[in-house]
C-alpha cells in the first residue's frame, strides 16, 4: 500500500512543515512518501502525479481547500479506489460539509501526528483511530480526540532531513520551537489551544542549524515567540554564533511584552538586516480588543518598536473588521500605526476562520461574511459594504506605494501635512478609475499619484518634488525625465559633484528642489532651502542611486 503526504502551497517558494514532520515520523513505513504542489499548478497534472498512491494526505488550509477538493475530485474521477485523507486547520472544525463530498474518505481533526501513526498502524481497520472522522456504510462516524502530542518525540527529528538540499536555498523555510498560544483573541485559531509546549531545545538548535546552512530566509511559527525571556535570548545567540551571511529570521513578537533585557541584547548584540519581527497590533481602540479578549498596551507597543526599529525589520499588522471599530476608529488606529514607519504595514480584514470563538458571535454584531474561504468580512453593524470597499481601495495604494517602497518619501511627508488615511483612500479611488489595480508598469504607478497630486493638491509644490524624488530613486538606471525640469551642468560642474560623492563617473539627474534634503532625510520636516539634489547612476554599481546635495 503507498501512502502519499501532499499539499498544494501557495507559492513555489513556500514550504509545509507538517507533511514532513509527519513523514519523519513515521518513514519506517517504506511506502511512505510526501511532495509538494502548488495551487497555480495545473489540477489535473497534480492528480496524474497522486494516481500511482492508493491513499492521498492532504494538508488542508483557508488558501489551498479549495483547490485541493478539485484536486481530490480529479483523482476520484480517474482512480475511484484510491482513498482521500484530509487533515490541518481548515478541516479540523466544521468539517460535515467537505465530509459529505464524495471524494472525501477520511478526515484527522486536530493535532495530526498520533492520529496519523495510528492510522498508518490500523488500516483499513479505522475504528479505533482517534480523532478520525470516516464513513462507514454511507454514515459518517466520528471517533474519540487524540491524546496531546508529547512534543519531546521530535528530540531526534529533522524535518527537512529528506529535502533536496541544492533547492532550500531558494525556498521560505518553517520551524517551531513551541505549540499553543497564552493569549486568546477570538479571530486566531491559536486562541483555541492555550497551552505553550516547548520542543526540546537541542532539537530545535539542530533544525535551526541546519536550515541555517542549507537555507536563507528561516520563518519562525510559533505565534509569540518571546514569551520566555531567556529562551528569546538563548535563540537570539545562537543564531548569532551559527548563522550563515545571507540568512534571515522571521519571528511573531508580541511587543509590549518584550523585556527590558531582550531590548539590551538587541541594542548589543544584534547588527541590521538579520531579524524581521512580525507584530499584530490589529487596532488602538480599547474597546474594540476587549471585545475580541485582547489586551494590548499601544504605546508601549509603539515605544518597544521605535526602540529596537533601527536594528530591526519590522512588520505591522492591522485588521479592519473588529467588533465596535467603526470606520473612524480604523482611520486613527491606521494614523497611529503608519506613523512608525515601518517598513511594512499590512492591513487585513476580519476573517472569521472554522473553530475560532468570532464565529459564534455572528448574531451578536450582524456579521455578514463570505461563506467561502477565506470567509472575510462583508458588512457588520459597525462597518457597512461602502466603507468596506472604500478601505479595500485604501489597501491597494499602501500596497502598491508604502509596501512596495515606491513612495516612501512622498508618504512620510504626507503625515506631517494631511490626513495619511484619507490619502491614500482617495488615491486608491483614483488608482482604481485609471489603472487596473493589479496590472500596471512602474511609470504608471508614478503618473497616477503625480496627476492625483496636482488635482487634490494643487498649491503643494514639495508634494510634487518629493514625488518626483521617489521616482528617480527607484530606478538603477536613469530613467526619464519627468515631473520636474533637471537642471543642465556643464563638465566641471558633474566633475564636483561625482567627486563630492566619491565616485570616478556616473549618469546624473540634477533636481532643482525648494527644500533642504539632509534635514528631510533625517527628521521628515520641510525646511525652505532652494537646493540641487543630484541624483547620481553609477555604471558599475546599478544596484543603488546614490544621492548628495549640493
Amino acid at each position: 500500500m503507498r501512502i502519499l503526504l501532499a499539499t498544494l502551497n501557495s507559492k513555489y517558494i513556500h514550504t509545509n512543515l507538517a507533511i514532513r514532520l509527519l513523514y519523519q515520523l513515521n518513514k519506517k513505513y517504506e511506502n511512505l512518501e510526501w511532495k509538494e504542489f502548488t495551487i497555480n499548478e495545473d489540477k489535473d497534472s497534480i492528480a496524474e502525479a497522486c494516481s500511482s498512491y492508493d491513499i492521498i494526505a492532504f494538508s488542508c488550509y483557508i488558501w489551498n481547500i479549495t483547490p485541493t477538493l478539485e484536486v481530490a475530485r480529479k483523482i476520484k474521477t480517474l482512480h475511484p479506489s484510491i482513498k482521500i485523507l484530509l487533515g490541518g486547520p481548515e478541516v479540523s472544525f466544521e468539517w460535515e460539509t467537505i465530509m459529505a463530498q464524495d471524494c472525501v474518505d477520511f478526515i484527522i481533526a486536530g493535532e495530526g501526528e498520533v492520529a496519523f501513526q495510528q492510522f498508518l498502524e490500523s488500516y483499513p481497520s479505522v475504528q479505533n483511530v482517534p480523532s478520525l472522522v470516516y464513513k462507514q456504510e454511507g454514515v459518517v462516524k466520528e471517533n474519540k480526540p487524540a491524546p496531546m502530542f508529547d512534543v519531546t518525540n521530535y528530540q531526534d527529528i529533522l524535518p527537512y532531513a529528506a529535502d533536496d538540499i541544492s533547492v532550500l536555498h531558494h525556498k521560505v523555510l518553517y520551524i517551531e520551537t513551541s505549540r499553543g498560544c497564552p493569549y486568546k483573541c477570538e479571530f486566531c485559531l491559536a486562541s483555541i489551544d492555550n497551552t505553550v509546549r516547548y520542543l526540546p531545545n537541542e532539537a530545535i538548535k539542530k533544525n535551526l542549524f541546519f536550515l541555517m546552512q542549507h537555507g536563507r530566509v528561516i520563518k519562525f511559527l510559533d505565534r509569540t515567540f518571546n514569551i520566555k525571556k531567556n529562551f528569546t535570548i538563548d535563540i537570539f545567540q545562537f543564531i548569532l554564533d551559527n548563522r550563515q551571511p545571507n540568512n534571515v529570521f522571521q519571528f511573531e513578537i508580541t511587543a509590549d511584552i518584550v523585556h527590558p533585557d531582550i531590548i539590551q541584547f538587541i541594542h548589543e548584540k544584534v547588527t541590521p538586516g538579520i531579524f524581521r519581527f512580525e507584530i499584530g497590533i490589529q487596532t488602538v481602540n480599547q474597546k474594540a480588543n476587549l471585545a475580541v479578549s485582547r489586551k494590548q498596551n499601544f504605546e508601549k507597543t509603539r515605544d518597544i518598536i521605535l526602540q529596537i526599529a533601527d536594528k530591526i525589520e519590522m512588520h505591522l499588522d492591522l485588521i479592519v473588521g473588529l467588533p465596535l471599530d467603526y470606520f473612524e476608529d480604523i482611520k486613527y488606529s491606521f494614523e497611529e500605526v503608519f506613523k512608525i514607519f515601518a517598513p511594512e504595514l499590512q492591513l487585513g480584514f476580519l476573517k472569521f476562520l472554522k473553530g475560532t470563538p468570532m464565529r459564534d458571535k455572528q448574531q451578536l454584531h450582524d456579521f455578514v461574511f463570505d461563506k467561502n474561504p477565506p470567509y472575510q468580512i462583508i458588512e457588520s453593524k459597525y462597518l457597512s459594504k461602502n466603507e468596506l470597499a472604500q478601505i479595500v481601495l485604501l489597501e491597494h495604494a499602501l500596497e502598491i506605494y508604502w509596501n512596495k517602497k515606491r513612495t516612501i518619501n512622498t508618504l512620510k511627508y504626507v503625515t506631517q501635512q494631511y490626513s495619511i488615511f484619507d490619502f491614500l483612500l482617495e488615491l486608491g479611488t483614483y488608482f482604481s478609475t485609471q489603472k487596473s489595480l493589479f496590472r500596471y508598469t512602474l511609470k504608471e504607478v508614478y503618473e497616477v499619484v503625480y496627476q492625483f497630486v496636482i488635482n487634490k493638491f494643487p498649491n503643494d509644490t514639495v508634494l510634487r518634488e518629493l514625488i518626483a524624488i521617489d521616482y528617480y530613486t527607484q530606478h538603477k538606471l536613469k530613467p526619464s525625465s519627468i515631473f520636474i525640469e533637471e537642471r543642465r551642468l556643464n563638465e566641471e560642474q558633474k566633475k564636483h559633484i561625482l567627486k563630492s560623492i566619491g565616485i570616478p563617473k556616473g549618469r546624473i539627474a540634477a533636481l532643482p528642489i525648494s527644500f533642504d534634503w539632509k534635514i528631510f532625510k533625517a527628521q521628515n520636516k520641510i525646511v525652505p532651502k532652494e537646493t540641487l539634489l543630484a541624483i547620481c547612476y553609477n555604471a558599475t554599481t546599478l544596484s543603488e542611486a546614490i544621492i548628495a546635495t549640493e
